[in-house]
């Protein structure tokens, strides 16, 4: 059975209680049509903007006394009980549904199905696979567009469109609908499957020994480890005969889970984990200006340096970044420790360097292009903490940054109120520091995730 869910919300984003569903449809489907239906708008509890407004045509007035979601959760579980969720783009409205119960204090969990998916699996090539493009060039016709019901009736007649595609496919063309969903599972992946939820944090695979022998993070623990076993690549299928049994650690928070997955492969080398294992960064690049004002790039031992811009694990890593440089901004090789202190570079000969060893280009021309590397590695500011979702409803992760380096990370409930910028520093537990944490922290802050708040230099925790 399935269950083709379409929900309107007053926001893009649970999280931090920015947006609530406004509106559900579902469609209980029995792989051949539709068999029971179930619509209602939902008061969310919080204000609907003009912009929501003027997108789903849900007013404030409309959801003032409409239920809200605890008087029609039994409802939806009703619906969906035994049922694949699907949805187009099931990650927007199977989060969104999935955290409203959270909110409550209940676990949702269902299998899912995404039409988008599937659609460029299916049907490749197509221009947009948004629904409303994707309908059009079908000859699908949406009747009210961003209400619950019209999407909901739209991807109803989409799904059974590509059921009927996905017979005649080769790879599943002797295949019932039923076969095509579902896959009979071991014992292990059953085991792995109903103990990791479907929740942000960092996973452990271990052997028959214990040992672990792979880390992984994901926004959802559960699906990430479907993908695991949906992975016909031969490593993964060695890690997973030697898989016995599995631990995790709930984060909340996506950056904790990346800096916390990043610390324990550095503490336990796993055998199947690749990246980030080495805890010695023997290299690192340096800057500085010359007497002649000039800003120098330079590969250095790691201890000869006392603020790197970035660090590596090798001479080569640290110069191929270097290098990249060299080729992106046209810098010189000589101002980027590569070639002799008097030498017209090669790169200049070949115009590949503006000239700056020749004194053919002005040194403020040349500086802006290496400020702009400089520039990818700044924090906002060098003392702050990043706010984000907590392990439950009611609680706050908090990462700290002192003198732009990775301190630690914490929690807080919600229940105390708004911490002081001292008492945000008091909930953080300091871990190990490792360069490549720079990278992780500078690259989530500037995706614009979790809420940035200052703090005042030349605190000691």
């Amino acid at each position: 059975m399935f269950a083709i869910i379409d929900i309107e919300t007053c926001g893009t984003n649970f999280e931090f209680r920015k947006g609530r569903i406004t509106e559900i449809c579902i469609l209980k489907h029995d792989g051949l049509s539709v068999v029971d239906q179930f619509t209602t708008l939902i008061n969310p509890e919080c204000y609907i903007s003009p912009f929501f407004t003027k997108l789903t045509n849900i007013t404030n007035d409309m959801v003032a006394d409409a239920p809200r979601f605890h008087e029609v959760a039994p409802k939806i579980i009703e619906m969906t009980e035994g049922c694949v969720f699907v949805a187009h783009n099931v990650g927007f409205d199977y989060g969104f549904v999935k955290e409203e119960f959270k909110s409550l204090g209940y676990t949702y969990k269902r299998d899912t199905l995404c039409t988008v998916r599937l659609s460029r699996k299916l049907m490749p090539g197509k221009i947009s696979y948004s629904l409303g493009h994707l309908c059009a060039s079908l000859g699908i016709e949406i009747f009210g567009r961003h209400r619950a019901e019209g999407d909901a009736v739209a991807t109803a007649q989409l799904f059974d469109l590509l059921m009927q595609l996905k017979t005649q496919h080769p790879q599943y063309k002797n295949m019932g609908v039923t076969e095509i969903m579902t896959r009979k599972v071991d014992k292990i992946k059953q085991y792995v499957l109903n103990k990791l939820p479907e929740e942000c944090g960092v996973y452990y695979f271990r052997n028959k020994e214990g040992e672990v022998i792979y880390i992984g993070k994901s926004n959802n623990m559960y699906q990430r480890a479907q993908a695991h076993f949906n992975n016909d690549a031969n490593k993964s299928k060695k890690m997973l005969n030697e898989l016995h049994s599995v631990d995790f650690e709930l984060t909340g928070s996506e950056l904790i889970a990346l800096l916390l997955e990043s610390e324990e492969i550095k503490k336990h080398k796993p055998k199947y984990n690749r990246m980030r294992k080495a805890e010695e960064f023997t290299h690192s690049v340096e800057w500085f200006k010359d007497n002649k004002g000039i800003l120098n790039l330079k590969v250095s031992e790691s201890q000869t340096v006392e603020e790197p811009l970035v660090s590596y694990t090798s001479y080569s890593s640290a110069r191929s970044r270097v290098e990249s440089w060299l080729e992106e901004k046209e810098l010189c090789l000589r101002y980027c420790g590569l070639t002799g202190e008097d030498a017209v570079c090669f790169n200049h000969q070949i115009k590949k360097c503006r000239g700056i060893c020749a004194e053919e280009e002005a040194v403020e021309d040349y500086n802006k292009r290496v400020e702009a590397i400089l520039k990818e590695f700044e924090f906002p500011y060098p003392d702050f903490v990043v706010l984000d979702k907590g392990r439950k409803m009611g609680e706050y992760s908090v990462v700290l940054v002192e003198k732009n380096k990775y301190r630690g990370f914490g929690y807080f409930d919600e229940s105390a109120g708004f911490q002081s910028p001292e008492e945000l520093r008091g909930q953080v537990g300091y871990r190990p520091y490792y360069p490549d944490t720079g990278e992780l922290l500078r690259h989530f802050v500037k995706k614009g995730k979790g809420k940035l708040i200052k703090l005042p230099p030349g605190i000691d925790c």
